[in-house]
């Protein structure tokens, strides 16, 4: 859908410049704004948070969750007014809040959470709510969850944006097609329309009051209509904000940052990393079922050039695959991967693979040549390009091949691949069960690795841990486990950073979030 605040027609344009006359600064009303989304968060397939494996910004503005998590990393109230867990975590019980309506005028209630939970079963996103075992209707407004086992995880799991709680009518009625034409919550904005890798329109939802604690507008929002657009180019985005074809890029990357910070228009906001840049490795294609060429290419990789030449110095060199705020990451030091290229030529000749006269390693008359996927991002070609002549300087000839970014993922499902360059963005340690689950192989277990220890430690990581500090223990054991094994390496620890347009929206001082998402949103003022 085009949005007319910053797309005139070609037909517009003639009239004014035929007239001699002047295009006004603006042609839309004071509350539309147009976002440019995260690379991370494009080619969503649907506005599903149940059974999608990527959910968006516009997500969280459709649907709100029981609970919020706060930049703290705190737990806050949002459809759930307040909540008690007994002393053995085998039984939840959260209060809701009354009053609440979804998009299509139906009630929020009990009901509501009974009928919601049950619908993870068989989907991607099951270990959610894979600790409860059924869900008691105590009142109109209250329910009570019977736990499978201790879940020290499920205030975390409640306030992430899979965990967004759609109509039941709706849902329903749609079937497998929701979320494509229909996506209707309680939050603060309706769809109006969806189109896949390019753009969500969504219009203000006028009835909203019940914002969390965390914004200081309850609603309704001030901007009446918001497009969430998808551009894979950095350039673009920071062309189009130059312009004033967008109001926000959200996360913008760090190789572009110092471009923005020339603009005159725009404003830079910054925050803690989020997630992490890494390289998976695929465990089950030569040459690396070799335990030691994966070890070789890990330590091939200069994470602190990286850091220092791409990106400017801005975020951390990563050596494990979690952010650095969370204590699982906090394994012991002889577990971190770390740049050491004279290591790498060492493990890749006793594997065999001796230096070619042209710098490239053979074995038995093959050359050491991989593929190397990436998206079309800019940022991700670029590092690309890094990681291909870091590893050319130990032997490995890596072949760049580059997928558009709403395409991606079903490539990775096929399994071809070798190396690859990802990122994702999220601060729990239950993401190394997302990423080496030997039941996602393909997607999003991009190593394609399944080994029976990790899965016996990721196990008792998720299910076997009756409170927070048991949890914290067992995920570090988990992941030292997965760098003893190099089904990845780690690269970069980017800043969340955003720029903004100061002529046309103004932010709140602080974004009350580990990352912006709606209680931000619903404080942005639009500017006459």
């Amino acid at each position: 859908m085009t949005n007319h605040k910053h797309h005139l027609t070609g037909t517009l344009l003639a009239l004014v410049f035929a007239s001699g006359g002047a295009l006004p600064a603006s042609s839309a009303t004071a509350a539309e704004a147009v976002f440019v989304l995260p690379s991370d968060e494009a080619g969503a397939p649907a506005l599903d948070p149940i059974r999608g494996s990527l959910v968006t910004l516009a997500d969280a503005l459709i649907y709100d969750g029981l609970v919020i998590q706060g930049a703290d990393q705190a737990f806050h109230p949002h459809l759930a007014t307040k909540w008690e867990t007994s002393s053995d975590g085998m039984t939840w019980t959260f209060h809701l809040r009354e009053g609440v309506k979804f998009h299509d005028g139906e009630p929020f209630n009990a009901k509501t959470i009974a009928w919601w939970i049950p619908k993870f079963a068989g989907t991607e996103n099951a270990y959610l709510v894979g600790g409860i075992d059924k869900v008691e209707v105590i009142d109109d407004y209250t329910v009570r969850f019977a736990m499978k086992h201790p879940d020290a995880n499920l205030l975390y799991n409640l306030s992430s944006k899979f965990m967004g709680i759609p109509s039941p009518k709706a849902y329903d009625a749609e079937g497998t097609n929701y979320g494509v034409t229909v996506a209707v919550g309680t939050g603060p904005y309706k769809l109006e329309s969806f189109t896949t890798g390019v753009e969500s329109v969504l219009v203000r939802n006028d009835e909203y009051t019940w914002g969390s604690e965390l914004s200081a507008n309850k609603g309704p929002a001030k901007i009446e209509k918001l497009t969430l657009r998808e551009i894979a180019d950095s350039s673009s985005s920071f062309l189009e904000l130059k312009t004033g074809g967008v109001d926000v890029v959200i996360d913008v990357p760090s190789d572009i940052l110092p471009q923005y910070e020339t603009l005159t228009n725009a404003t830079i906001k910054s925050q803690a990393g989020f997630g992490i840049y890494y390289l998976p490795i695929n465990t089950t294609v030569e040459p690396f079922t070799d335990l030691n060429v994966r070890k070789a290419v890990a330590l091939a990789v200069n994470q602190q050039e990286i850091v220092d030449k791409l990106f400017g110095g801005r975020g951390l060199a990563a050596h494990n695959l979690l952010i650095a705020s969370l204590p699982e990451s906090k394994v012991d030091p002889k577990y971190n991967i770390s740049y050491d290229p004279d290591q790498a030529k060492a493990l890749l000749e006793g594997a065999g693979w001796k230096a070619g006269a042209d710098g490239t390693r053979t074995k038995d008359g093959k050359p050491l040549t991989v593929t190397l996927w990436s998206q079309s991002d800019t940022e991700f070609k670029r590092l690309s390009e890094v990681l291909q002549a870091q590893l050319k300087a130990v032997g490995v000839n890596a072949e760049i091949t580059i997928f558009d970014t709403s395409s991606i993922r079903a490539e990775y499902k096929k399994g071809t691949q070798q190396l690859a360059v990802r990122s994702y963005g999220w601060n729990n340690a239950d993401i190394l069960d997302w990423f080496f689950s030997g039941e996602r192989l393909g997607y999003p277990n991009v190593s394609m690795w399944k080994d029976a220890k990790a899965d016996e430690l990721r196990v008792k990581a998720l299910t076997g841990s009756k409170t927070l500090e048991e949890r914290v223990a067992n995920f570090i054991t988990y992941h030292e486990y997965v760098l003893s094994q190099y089904p990845f390496a780690p690269i970069y620890e980017p800043v969340q950073t955003l720029a903004y347009s100061k002529d046309r929206v103004s932010l709140p001082e602080v974004i009350a979030g580990p990352q912006f998402s709606a209680q931000t949103v619903l404080d942005i003022d639009v500017k006459d």
